[in-house]
């Protein structure tokens, strides 16, 4: 496969959610360059071209990292912290879609670089509307910072 034209990392550990994650991004139209991984270390294995994507170019990087916060192996809060303590990643978006509304979540995803942060909403049209509204605006209205 062909890594290099990864518009957007989505990491989730909930085959569920990503399910219905991905559907909406389908619907929206901005699955066609989307990578999904299940845990928080495959998540920067594929950033820094390790394990399996160990051949894929590393100036390649995609434009929005969807993450879950709740995953087995590397935390999102873990991935969060070294995507943006690291000089080649830290530009990168970094839209956070958990379940988690507690307090301390969402202050210390901001004070470590996040984006945004989205609960999943329970309502599913709710959570395809902020789903396909993430896709338009940090995929093909937000200019990267390069």
């Amino acid at each position: 496969m062909n890594y290099d034209a990864v518009e957007i990392l989505f990491a989730e550990d909930s085959i569920d959610d990503a399910t219905l994650t991905i559907r909406a991004l389908v619907k929206s139209g901005f699955t066609n360059k989307l990578h999904h991984v299940k845990d928080g270390a495959e998540a920067l294995d594929f950033l820094y071209c390790r394990g399996i994507y160990a051949s894929r170019n590393i100036s390649e990087k995609p434009k929005l990292i969807l993450l879950d916060l709740k995953m087995p192996k590397l935390t999102g809060m873990e991935v969060l912290e070294k995507i943006k303590s690291d000089p080649i990643f830290k530009s990168i978006p970094v839209v956070i879609l958990t379940s988690s509304n507690e307090d301390p979540d969402v202050q210390k995803c901001y004070a470590l670089g996040a984006n945004s942060y989205i609960v999943k909403p329970v309502d599913s049209d709710n959570f395809f509307n902020a789903i396909k509204e993430i896709g338009m605006y940090w995929v093909i209205i937000n200019q990267p910072n390069h």
